[in-house]
Order: structure tokens, then sequence, then C-alpha cells
């Protein structure tokens, strides 16, 4: 039956993108964040969907008239820089054929960000986009909220098999990075029935990030609770909301949840955190010897032989800035940083500007709930190898095209949106007074 079901959704999605291929991008970022058809047990687990997704959306890119080019800011520019660097250092690297086939994930995900940049442009479209991504995590992380409840946080919670967030620590970040996304939702729906089940998704996806039992999740959970401290108008409830919250999933979970979390504090005895550092020095030498990188794998014991202190502890980078230096060098790293930067002064542009415009209400609340998100992936990344996950780049999509729906005053050209459904899920205009015209 789950088999049925979701390739029934796929091809129903794969013949819309022929027509209308930015709901071939939508499909597309469904399967690849969520890998629905792994928790399948016939055909589809292994059936080519993702690609099938993807052939039908560049083939109704092709046949549509309705796109632009991708340029839509310094971030896009960076990106593309940073997609270009990495592909150097990857014909430039120690084993190109052992590291096509991370290489090819990465590009077909690069790809398709391109594609929803040239495809994407009304507030309808932002709006879909920021639903498929939000709910491919928050269905899950519900899920594992359940669980870690019911079983007492005593069974880690473990991501989607086979993709990037497979790991428990990289699903639990993956996680955390959603909860503002959820709350910029739940400020959209006028529907209360969508607004509560959207608030108890928040705490489940919390119960969920903590009963992975990574480290690193509850280091990005504290600074992202913070940071949505800050950006909330009403701190007095929404502080006193966050800490009753923080405090109960806390001391709901079992000792050994604690006596792994205070090993945070004695890092030199864990052998986990050990072999982090000596995966950062073994990054940090390999930036110098190799300027234009070794490519996608940099876990290599003769690398650690030579460029680690601790030549034993052979492990991935576990940190987004030091996956990124090590695979390719100074040149990367910087790249990888200045697009983060660049989309966060794009949220701050946002923020400044969209109040000016009643219409644009809904943009600073998007702006900020991207910033927060980015908070929580910064610093959690800095213990999880997480770079080339669809979810930040999905992030830094969502502001570019909501900065330039804002530059371009497009309430003024999109007309209202018709459907019930539309109207629930908040993609109508903000206010009655918008024009009846242009694109949806």
């Amino acid at each position: 039956m789950r088999d049925f079901l979701i390739i029934s959704l796929v091809l129903i999605g794969c013949l819309a993108a022929l027509r209308r291929p930015w709901v071939g991008v939508l499909v597309w970022t469904w399967l690849s964040i969520m890998n629905p058809h792994r928790y399948a047990y016939g055909v589809s687990y292994d059936a080519p969907l993702a690609a099938a997704a993807a052939g039908s959306t560049l083939l109704g890119l092709l046949l549509t008239q309705d796109k632009a080019s991708p340029f839509k800011g310094g971030a896009v520019t960076v990106f593309l820089l940073f997609t270009l660097v990495a592909t150097l250092s990857w014909l430039n690297g120690l084993d190109v054929e052992g590291d096509y086939y991370q290489w090819s994930k990465v590009i077909k995900i690069n790809l398709m960000i391109l594609v929803a940049l040239m495809l994407f442009h009304s507030k309808q479209h932002i709006m879909l986009l920021m639903w498929v991504v939000v709910m491919s995590l928050a269905l899950l992380g519900a899920k594992g909220g359940v669980f870690t409840l019911v079983n007492g946080g005593n069974y880690r919670v473990w991501g989607p098999p086979g993709s990037f967030i497979e790991d428990n620590n990289e699903f639990a970040l993956a996680l955390v990075m959603t909860i503002p996304l959820l709350r910029f939702l739940q400020m959209q729906t006028p529907s209360k029935w969508i607004k509560r089940g959207l608030l108890l998704a928040m705490p489940l996806c919390a119960a969920s990030a903590l009963g992975s039992h990574s480290r690193g999740a509850l280091v990005a959970i504290g600074a992202m609770a913070v940071f949505f401290w800050l950006k909330t108008p009403h701190k007095g409830r929404m502080g006193l909301l966050l800490v009753v919250v923080g405090a109960a999933l806390i001391v709901f979970m079992p000792d050994e949840w604690s006596s792994r979390m205070q090993t945070i504090e004695t890092y030199q005895e864990d052998a986990s955190a050990m072999g982090r550092i000596s995966a950062w020095w073994n990054a940090w030498n390999l930036a110098w010897h190799y300027p234009l990188g070794v490519g996608f794998d940099a876990a290599r014991p003769e690398l650690f032989a030579r460029f680690s202190p601790y030549p034993e502890e052979i492990h991935a980078a576990h940190s987004i800035y030091f996956q990124v230096l090590g695979n390719h060098g100074f040149p990367g790293l910087i790249l990888f940083l200045a697009m983060w930067i660049a989309t966060w002064r794009s949220a701050a542009w946002i923020l400044r500007e969209a109040p000016k415009y009643p219409q644009a209400a809904w943009c600073s609340d998007l702006a900020a709930m991207c910033q927060v998100s980015l908070v929580a992936y910064a610093v959690g990344g800095a213990f999880l190898s997480l770079a080339y996950f669809d979810l930040p780049y999905n992030i830094m999509v969502l502001v570019v095209l909501t900065r330039l729906w804002v530059q371009k005053q497009a309430w003024k050209q999109e007309g209202k949106l018709e459907g019930r459904w539309m109207a629930m899920l908040g993609c109508t205009p903000s206010v009655a007074t918008a024009q009846p015209a242009g694109r949806n």
C-alpha cells in the first residue's frame, strides 16, 4: 500500500511538472529531504523516483516560458562559485572515480536549487516550498518525538535510511532547524486546527532531537531557543514557555542521556570527541598542503597518518566548517561562509524593508525564523558533517526569493489566489487590496 501511494503521488507530480515544472521541484524536494520511499518495503524502495521527478521538471523547464534567470542575489552567485570550486576540487582530488558518487549527489541537489530559483517567483511558490520543506521533516520529527516519549527516551531516534540525515546526529540538527520554520507557518495559517497541529509538532520535534542522544543537537537547540526568544515580540511569555518545555523534556530523559550530555565537559576522555579533534587537525593541515582540495573524502588513513596528531583516530569531520575545509581547502571554506553571510544579510534586509509595506508582513516573519534556523545550523553544524544537505540551501532559496518579492513589490501584480486550501496554507495576499493580475 505504501509503495502504491508513493509511486502514485510521484507519478501525478511528474505529469503535472510537464505543464507546471515548479510542481516537479516540490516533488523532488519532498523525495530528497524526507525520502518517503525508504519507509516502504516494495518496489518503490529502490525505484528512481527522484530521477523521474528531476527529469520531468527539467523537461517542463524547457517547455515553459514562465522562468527567469537564477541569478537573484549575491548569495546565489557565491553558491554557484562554491559549486564550481567543489567540482574543481573533486576533479583535482585524490580519487576522482571513488568520489564521483558523492559529487553527483551534491551536484544534483545544487542543480535543483538553481531550477527552483528559475521557476519560483510568487508568494504561492514561496509558501508551498516552505510547507513541503518543513512538513517533510516535521512529520518524521513528530513520529520520532512520540517514539521518544513512549519509550522514555531510552532508544535513539534515526533519520530516513540512505539519506544525508540518516545518522542520529544529522537528523537531530535538521529537526532543530525545522522548529522555527514551523513557527513561521503557524503564524501564517488562519486555521485554528492547523495552528494547533503545528504548535504540537514543535515540542515533538524537540523531543525527537533530544531522543537522538546527540550532544551537538543539544548545543544547537540551546542556541536556537535563545535566538528564537530574541526574535519574538512577546519575550516574557515566550521565555517562560521555552524554559518550561525545555526543562520538562530534559527532566524526562533517562540517566543514560544525562550522562552522555555531561561528556561535553570532559571531551578529552570521550573517544568520539577526540575523533572529531583528530579530523579537525587533519582538515586544517590538508588545507595548507592541498590548496585546491582533495575531493569529497578527507577521511583517509594515509592522510590522517600524515596530518593528524592522533593518526589512529580516523573519523569524518563532524563539522560543516572542517568538512568543507578538508574537502575543498580555504577557497571552498571562504565561499561556503560567504554564502551564508550573504543569505543572512538578505534576511536582515527583509527585516529592515518589509515592515514598510503591510502586504509584506509575512516576509518579516519568514526572514526572522530563517535567521533562527540558520543560527541552529551554524552552531550545531560546528559538530556535524552536514555541509551538503538540502535544507539550508532551501532556506537560502526562500530568503532570496522573498527579498526579490519585496524589492519588486510583487503584491501589485499578484492577484488573489483562489481556493480554500491555499488560504489555509497562508498563500493568499496579506491584504485584500492586492491587484487582480499577474502570474501564480
